[in-house]
């Protein structure tokens, strides 16, 4: 077992962990894949340079993981059965309520901007603009009624 950090922050065992974790956050479905195949730790660890006071909630959430399934299992949280990672997560859920909603919004955001998943969805892996897709020109005139109500607001 690796506790010495990797070049994204966490250690082995807790990329190991957390990518298991992901995996159970978005799970792999037909051609999608789970968020921890992905390798979204690297997003994750961006994510906690910017918001700093979510790492010891990340960390202690991973190490509680690993520590329940090794209690139950004996085993790694990242070696456990889906339905014994899911009982750990509902364990982990009531005892360290902020550790699952820190991760989900992080996750979700790094899943959707890969560009395998985009294309994996059907989009490509274009931006959607200014190069990406056609847009009908809009008629501007069924803005008269709202720039005819003028301000709605104070300016200080």
């Amino acid at each position: 077992m690796s506790a010495e950090p990797t070049d994204h922050g966490f250690s082995a065992d807790e990329t190991r962990t957390l990518a298991s974790v992901l995996d159970e956050i978005i799970p792999p479905s037909g051609r999608m894949p789970g968020a921890g195949a992905l390798g979204l730790a690297r997003h994750i660890e961006q994510t906690l340079q910017q918001s700093p006071e979510l790492r010891p909630v990340i960390a202690q959430g991973l190490a509680a993981a690993d520590e329940i399934a090794h209690r139950r299992h004996a085993e790694g949280f990242a070696e456990l059965s889906k339905e014994q990672k899911l009982a750990v997560l509902r364990e982990l859920e009531s005892s360290l309520p902020g550790f699952l909603s820190s991760l989900i919004l992080p996750t979700y955001l790094g899943y959707y901007q890969d560009a395998r998943v985009g294309e994996a969805l059907g989009l490509g892996s274009h931006p959607p603009h200014p190069q990406g897709y056609d847009m009908e020109p809009n008629d501007l005139t069924l803005l008269d009624p709202v720039r005819r109500r003028g301000k709605l607001f104070r300016e200080c």
